[in-house]
């Protein structure tokens, strides 16, 4: 007995001064190496989850861009503070008076933070009017985004890359429809090459004559090709392709070219006439929220996020991540008139780490998403949110929505081959100078870490490798441990 207790005071000390000497395990060590990065580039921690173990660190209090893994943040908030069942609503309203089957006056269509609101959802709003006997609108439709403030948020902000077009880079206001996307078929596996708008929407032509072939594999479509010209005139929106292709390759691309405004005014016109209804009036943005006395004609309500954070963080979906951060300053907009609602939504975070007693030294909010060159966090305030969210009531929630390693979301193609496969949940981050993961991984014995890696280095992506080996030989052994082999029991533990 006083030879055990002794042996075990013994793996505490040491266990503490691996802590101290912040030492990682060899085969990171040697991965780091292969890749170039130096280990100061590095920082890690590991905290038990719900059993008792010594926590592990690398150079765990310095702030770092954690990428995407910041909306791990976003998303454990926003389940404490709105809850799982929060929802968004769309509504058309008007104050016009309907004369048979005539509707004399304006309409309004409000967002309400609706990640789920696009044509589907329009199509069944103005089959509401049609069924109450309406085939007929004389007024204009009004677009009012004043959720959040300013009403767009996303005007005279420089783009974040090269690619604006890029389904990343979409920047949401209250009335997003279809994600602010617009779907692409680009095909030249034919003769000639062919691009469309799918489903096609009349007023929106593409013109695809300018653009060159190349012998390019199809996964590098995209490295000739130049962010597309859009013209939008009296007769409709004329979109030119720019740069090359690949000839042989067909693929959907998801891109943000026409004006959000003016497609929803399309997008309207076409459906409702679709449904045999006349329109006469045009499309423009509502100078104010909607008048008290309007009446509610149609309304549809999404998913609740509780739901909705399965696809986006599985996925990695900024536009939702901006969207679900900004509900997070709703509730403070009538209190704080002058502020703007991101404003309010990091002040509601910073608050939630001093409520929650969670420290956050050097911790810099954006937009809640990780698409931000300005975003920072120490790992173990992230491990720290995490082992929170693992004790809340909402911890099955976030578990479903994270990456599981080998299978699915932004993992599916990473550590096929460990005891992580399968077991691992974590989310990922990835910008041209940051490389992390941030989850929940089992030790050998089965038991739970909140495990978090970031690499803040130029190599960028170049580090997942490095991220990954982290994960497998933390699946494999444990904690890294400085422990002589001669203390070791042969039948593990202590």
């Amino acid at each position: 007995m006083l030879l055990r207790t002794t042996l075990g005071l013994l793996a505490l000390s040491l266990a503490a001064a691996a802590w101290a000497e912040d030492s990682l395990p060899p085969a990171v060590q040697a991965a780091l190496a292969r890749a170039g990065v130096p280990e100061d580039a590095l920082g890690a921690v590991a905290l038990p989850l719900g059993h008792r173990g010594t926590p592990w660190q690398h150079r765990a209090a310095v702030p770092m861009q954690p990428g995407s893994a910041m909306k791990l943040v976003t998303a454990v908030v926003a389940l404490d503070r709105l809850g799982a069942t929060h929802a968004g609503r769309t509504r058309l309203l008007s104050s016009a008076t309907q004369q048979g089957a005539v509707l004399r006056g304006d309409v309004v269509l409000q967002g309400g933070a609706d990640p789920d609101f696009g044509a589907p959802r329009l199509w069944q709003m103005l089959q509401t009017l049609r069924d109450a006997g309406i085939t007929r609108i004389e007024g204009d439709l009004l677009l009012d985004r004043h959720r959040y403030r300013p009403a767009r948020v996303d005007l005279g902000l420089p783009p974040f890359d090269e690619r604006p077009e890029g389904w990343w880079n979409v920047i949401p206001d209250a009335l997003l429809f279809d994600g602010g996307l617009q779907p692409f078929r680009l095909d030249a596996r034919g003769v000639a090459f062919s691009a469309r708008l799918t489903p096609q929407l009349t007023g929106v032509q593409v013109d695809s004559s300018g653009l060159a072939l190349n012998d390019r594999p199809c996964s590098d479509w995209d490295r000739d090709w130049r962010t597309p010209a859009v013209h939008d005139g009296a007769d409709g929106v004329r979109i030119t392709l720019q740069g090359a292709y690949p000839r042989g390759c067909a693929r959907t691309e998801q891109m943000q070219l026409v004006d959000r405004t003016r497609l929803i005014g399309l997008w309207f016109a076409q459906v409702w006439r679709e449904l045999g209804g006349q329109w006469v009036g045009q499309v423009r943005e509502a100078q104010a929220p909607a008048a008290a006395d309007a009446r509610v004609l149609a309304e549809e309500r999404s998913r609740p996020w509780g739901e909705v954070l399965r696809p986006l963080v599985k996925t990695s979906d900024n536009t939702w991540a901006r969207l679900l951060f900004l509900e997070l300053g709703v509730p403070a907009m009538a209190a704080s008139p002058q502020a703007t609602t991101l404003e309010l939504a990091r002040i509601a975070v910073q608050d939630w780490f001093a409520e929650k007693r969670i420290a956050a030294p050097g911790l810099v909010l954006d937009n809640g998403s990780g698409l931000s060159r300005s975003e920072r966090i120490t790992p173990l305030t992230m491990a720290e949110l995490l082992r929170w969210a693992w004790h809340s009531r909402h911890a099955p929630d976030l578990l479903m929505s994270l990456p599981v390693a080998g299978v699915d979301g932004t993992l599916r193609n990473r550590l096929k081959d460990s005891p992580a496969t399968g077991v691992a949940r974590l989310k990922t981050g990835t910008l041209r100078n940051v490389a992390a993961l941030a989850g929940v991984v089992n030790d050998p014995r089965g038991r739970p870490w909140a495990l978090v890696v970031f690499v803040n280095h130029d190599i960028g992506a170049g580090a997942r490798p490095v991220l990954d080996t982290f994960v497998d030989d933390f699946a494999r052994h444990g904690p890294y441990v400085l422990v002589p082999p001669s203390f070791m029991n042969p039948l593990g533990g202590w």
